[in-house]
């Protein structure tokens, strides 16, 4: 007998209406998008905080290879002279066999292009043009200088 009753009442039981569904959705959507757009502006500034970071290293080695051969590579040499020793340009008379970075790698900035680089040989400076990789902008396409970081 009890267990007719307990049939008999699960059976008479409806589920949710479309309009109690609507509103549970509208309410799951909007706070996924309170949180993805949080989660989003901060998975961009770690961009920015990578590249700055990158560009302090980049920085450390160019004095290490300064120290070493008395001037900062060419702008023609590019940063690619702290990999393997140019061909062209000044030499280096006590250029490191092993190159100053380590894997061998230029690294990028974090927003996964190339630095650009300048050089005289006395001072130089290495830009990232940002998430849009062109000149200018604004926000997270804003570009970001060596010579403008803050120690």
């Amino acid at each position: 007998m009890k267990k007719e009753r307990r049939l008999s009442l699960l059976a008479n039981q409806e589920g949710l209406t479309l309009i109690e569904l609507m509103i549970v959705m509208a309410i799951l959507g909007l706070l996924a998008t309170l949180i993805g757009g949080q989660i989003i502006k901060r998975f961009d500034e770690a961009k920015v905080q990578t590249t700055k970071i990158q560009m302090r290293n980049l920085g450390v080695v160019l004095d290490d290879f300064r120290r070493q051969c008395g001037f900062y590579p060419s702008t023609e040499q590019g940063l690619d002279a702290l990999v393997e020793e140019p061909a062209t340009g000044r030499k280096c008379k006590n250029y490191d066999p092993d190159g100053y970075i380590q894997d061998g790698k230029v690294p990028k900035d974090g927003f996964g292009n190339d630095f650009d680089y300048e050089s005289d040989g006395r001072k130089y400076k290495i830009s990232s043009f940002g998430n849009d990789n062109q000149e200018g902008g604004e926000g997270i396409d804003a570009d970001i200088f060596s010579d403008q970081l803050e120690n």
